[in-house]
Parts: structure tokens; C-alpha cells; sequence
């Protein structure tokens, strides 16, 4: 297995060939409930049709240009995200990682264009994760990560909820405050909106430029187009990624109007980035995702969320629901890599996250029975593990 292939992976041994919607299939034709849509990308599912024969169609002309040459889409692209997100201006990537990394660029020269290009360094929240290039990885938490590729770029850390903390590691006047609304990697964490409205209202004291990494929350999983905007809450930078190409590499980094013009060019660039194949799978995803998939992302959330409440009321194991819309995590007290297991050899495809949260986040077009099969296979697994609980737990 894996021959030929750095190991850096710990993959199951089945190969998926087919899908259909939320149904993944295997080679030997086992059907597995999708419910984390290769780790919240494929918002569409698989083999949505108006992607499949936007694509075909695309193939069939033009895949690669490079940025030197325009096509017909990337305007039409940027235009649309900065109608969704607030944002003034885009630069297409080919991964979440890549946007975080422009932003991290975008903010060290809007400084130098400000006259204070003393201000080099970053504050991030404990518990986030932004990606594994060097950049990214300053302010991704957790030793595990990090330790390998010691040294990396300065970052003051600071627990999520402690606006006292962030108010002291703001005045040391970083360049920007880096946070996911809702960690993804950190168990489906949910910012409080008071906090969020906290650390908007301290950035633009201290003039620090403050990113959102709606990575895994945007793009409408959680029902508005970003996380953020359920606390009303606009960043200075967002970046995007995971769903956006419905399952094709691509990121974006978003900035506002008073950032728009900070990289002069020549400054940053990519040569795959925002190519026609992947802006034209971006455009599908946005005409169905307007096109009343949006209000079904709230709808089967809030059912889903439902589900696993009473789950919660049923089995002692259960500490915890968490999350919004479709991006859900269920907290255990205990054992959540077996159950995740157990799930997984049932027919039932979620992950296990920050050591006891089952991460959920199916495809935006999980149907109604759909949520009810998964809920089903749940209460059948956890039934089968022991419900004791820790009097400290």
C-alpha cells in the first residue's frame, strides 16, 4: 500500500471509485454515508450535475492560461465573493494554505506601506490550525505540528475567550490577529459573537489587521456565506477555500477596500491559481449555492443538530453538540477514535478531531433521510460503548 508514497498519511485501506450526492462507493461496491465530504470540500457532493457537465465542457476548451491572460471567469469570480463576504478585491490560490500565507504577506506590507514595518509579528488564538507551510504553521497550534520545523515566525498565543489576554497581546502593536470563527481542527469550536465583536473593535484600536480563516467555516456551511456574519462581525482579510471549486484545489484571499491595493505587481502571484477549469467549478458552486442551497444548508443543520441533541440525551457518552449549520461536532467523553472506527466499518464517514470530537461536515446536499440513516448508525454504535463517566469528566 502507499508505494511510492512519502508516508505522511495514516489513509484506510478501501478505494473509492464512485459517488453519488452524499454516497460514496467503494471498488467492491459498499456504499458509505459521506458526512465528511473529504474534510468539508465537497459541498455539492459527488457527481453534482451541473458541475459534472460544466466541466466536461471546460475540458474541452481551455483547462491552464497562467494570470498573464484572462478568461471569461475570474472577474466574474471575484466580483460575486466580494458581494458575499464584504470584501473589496480577491487573489485566487490553489489551497487554504496558500490564501493564509497571502494574508500573512498582505498584512507584513500593508505595515511597511503604513510606515511601521516594525510590525512583523502575529497574535493567534490557542486551539486554531491555518495550514502547514512554514508561514501558516507559526500560527497553527499545537507542539505536534510545530516542533519539527522549529524555529518559525514570531506569534503570541492567546486562549479563545480571554479578551483581557488579547488586549495585552494587541498592544504590542502585531501586524495582525489571525482566528477561525468556528476551529475546525480544534474540535469545532465556536467563538463566542462577543468575542468575535471584541477582537474587531481591539484591532481597529491598535490599527492590527484582523484575518478570518473561513476556510472550513465559510463558503455558507454554517448557513450565511461566513461564520462571522452571524456576529455581525466584518474582518480586514478572509480567506477561503475548502468548498469553494465543489472538490477542485482552489483558495482565496479576500481584502478589504483599504487593503485592496497594498501588493503593487509583481509582488505575489501563482502560476495554477484561479485558472478557467477551477473558476468555472467555483461559478457552478455559487449559482446553486444562491440558488436556494443556502437556505437547505440551515434546514438540514438545524435538523441534523436536533438529532444529535437527543443522541446527547440518550448516551451518557455524549458531552457535547457543537458547531452551527453543517459544520457539527460531537464532543465524547470518552473513546471517539473507536467510535469513529466503529462508524466508519458501518458505512458511516465522519473524523475524529482535537482527541474527542467527532467532526461533522457532510456535503451542503445531504438530503433529509440521509440525516435520519446517519443518526441511526450513531445511536447504534454508541450504544455498544460502555456510558460510564468520570465524576471529573
Amino acid at each position: 500500500m502507499d508505494e511510492g508514497m512519502m508516508k505522511t498519511y495514516a489513509r484506510a485501506d478501501e478505494v473509492f471509485v464512485d459517488g453519488r450526492g452524499a454516497v460514496l462507493v467503494d471498488r467492491d461496491g459498499k456504499q458509505f454515508l459521506d458526512w465528511l465530504a473529504g474534510i468539508a470540500v465537497s459541498a455539492l457532493g459527488h457527481a453534482h450535475p451541473a458541475l459534472t457537465v460544466a466541466l466536461r465542457d471546460q475540458v474541452g476548451k481551455v483547462v491552464h492560461l497562467s494570470n498573464l491572460f484572462r478568461h471569461p471567469y475570474t472577474e466574474q469570480v471575484a466580483t460575486r465573493l466580494c458581494a458575499h463576504t464584504g470584501m473589496a478585491a480577491a487573489f485566487f490560490t490553489n489551497s487554504g494554505t496558500e490564501a493564509m500565507e497571502c494574508a500573512l504577506k498582505l498584512a507584513r506590507k500593508a505595515m511597511h506601506v503604513r510606515g511601521t514595518p516594525e510590525r512583523t509579528s502575529f497574535v493567534a488564538l490557542e486551539g486554531g490550525f491555518h495550514g502547514r507551510s512554514m508561514g501558516a504553521l507559526s500560527l497553527t497550534w499545537g507542539e505536534k505540528y510545530r516542533a519539527p520545523f522549529q524555529p518559525l515566525q514570531q506569534t503570541t498565543w492567546v486562549a479563545p475567550e480571554d479578551t483581557a489576554a488579547l488586549t495585552k497581546a494587541l498592544a504590542a502593536k502585531p501586524a495582525a490577529l489571525v482566528l477561525e470563527p468556528i476551529q475546525g481542527e480544534g474540535g469545532i469550536r465556536e467563538l463566542s459573537p462577543e468575542f468575535l465583536r471584541a477582537a474587531r473593535e481591539l484591532c481597529t484600536e491598535t490599527g492590527t489587521i484582523l484575518v478570518h480563516d473561513e476556510i472550513q467555516s465559510g463558503c455558507g456551511r454554517t448557513g450565511r456565506f461566513l461564520a462571522a456574519q452571524h456576529a455581525g462581525v466584518t474582518p480586514d482579510v478572509v480567506t477561503l477555500a475548502k468548498p469553494i471549486a465543489a472538490g477542485l484545489p482552489m483558495g482565496v484571499c479576500m481584502a478589504s477596500a483599504a487593503l485592496a491595493d497594498t501588493f503593487q505587481k509583481g509582488e505575489h502571484g501563482s502560476t495554477f491559481a484561479g485558472g478557467p477549469l477551477v473558476c468555472r467549478a467555483a461559478m457552478v458552486f455559487l449559482d446553486v449555492l444562491d440558488d436556494g442551497l443556502l437556505e437547505q444548508v440551515t434546514a438540514r443543520g438545524d435538523q441534523l443538530r436536533r438529532g444529535l441533541e437527543a443522541l446527547a440525551e440518550r448516551f451518557p457518552i455524549v458531552r457535547e453538540v457543537r458547531g452551527r449549520g453543517l459544520m457539527l461536532g460531537l464532543r465524547l467523553h470518552h473513546s471517539a477514535q473507536e467510535v469513529q472506527k466503529a462508524l466508519y466499518q458501518e458505512g458511516l464517514i465522519v473524523n475524529c478531531t482535537a482527541g474527542d470530537v467527532l467532526r461533522i461536515v457532510p456535503p451542503f446536499v445531504l438530503t433529509a433521510p440521509q440525516i435520519e440513516q446517519g443518526l441511526e448508525c450513531l445511536a447504534g454504535v454508541l450504544a455498544r460503548f460502555p456510558q460510564e463517566v468520570a465524576a471529573n469528566g
